[in-house]
């Protein structure tokens, strides 16, 4: 720190500074061993002072309650425990608090209801409105689809009040998607086959959730005619499903 203090900025003042150091500790320390206590006390009181960043302490107080937590929770194991063992804490708690804003961020919305005649539903991010045929139900995953927030949506797809012919997932927000969202997806999948209930995967823009549906082999299973890059797209695969269902 007294070496990034003093300007101190590349990889060779450290290697220097260290070098120094040694040198110091092989022909002089039988001197350096002299310096009473007391100076050596001051000095280091003046180095952790310049290392407390007291103004960035007190500015990270006036933040978020999580980070209050995360930087008190660290400080006193600093100082009552030790050093590794904070550090340590204050990683795992920084972690769960981070899973937790995910998991905030992340939701399932229902877009449409089967009315039965077809209705207008307007999506706020489009620039039109879409009309929803009817049977077909639309919901839209917004935010990462990991364990954390996999429940979401499970809970959301148990909402549906009948059994829709068509069921749209748009996954246009789903950045990251992980081993419990692709389980999720499959079991979504298995439980439309199995009421007769064809799913359409809309707007999977993410190269990583892409990449994972086909290494689990979803993207096979639903059928790629079923994976569309648009939600005009979606809509007319889902009227031509319904009336694939409705010829003799």
């Amino acid at each position: 720190m007294t070496n990034v203090k003093n300007g101190g900025r590349t990889p060779v003042a450290g290697i220097v500074h260290a070098i120094t150091l040694l040198l110091i500790m092989l022909f002089a320390g039988k001197w350096a061993a002299l310096i009473p206590m007391g100076t050596l006390a001051g000095i280091l009181v003046v180095v952790a002072y310049n290392m407390s960043e007291w103004r960035h302490f007190r500015s990270v107080l006036r933040g978020p309650h999580g980070d209050v937590a995360v930087l008190l929770t660290t400080f006193f194991l600093t100082v009552l425990v030790d050093l590794t063992v904070a550090i340590e804490i204050g990683m795992l708690l920084a972690v769960f608090l981070f899973m937790r804003k995910m998991i905030q961020f992340s939701d399932v919305n229902m877009l449409t209801n089967d009315s039965g005649e077809g209705n207008v539903n307007k999506d706020k991010d489009a620039l039109s409105d879409f009309v929803i045929p009817a049977g077909v139900e639309v919901f839209e995953i917004t935010g990462p689809l990991f364990f954390g927030a996999a429940y979401k949506f499970k809970d959301a797809i148990k909402f549906i009040e009948k059994k829709p012919k068509v069921l749209i997932i748009r996954m246009r927000q789903v950045p990251i998607i992980d081993a419990t969202g692709i389980k999720t997806i499959e079991e979504v999948y298995k439980d439309a086959k199995h009421r007769g209930t064809r799913l359409i995967l809309s707007e999977v823009h993410s190269k990583q959730v892409m990449e994972e549906l086909q290494t689990a082999r979803l993207l096979f299973a639903i059928g790629k005619a079923n994976i569309t890059d648009s939600f005009t797209e979606a809509l007319e695969r889902s009227q031509t499903l319904l009336d694939e269902q409705q010829r003799p």
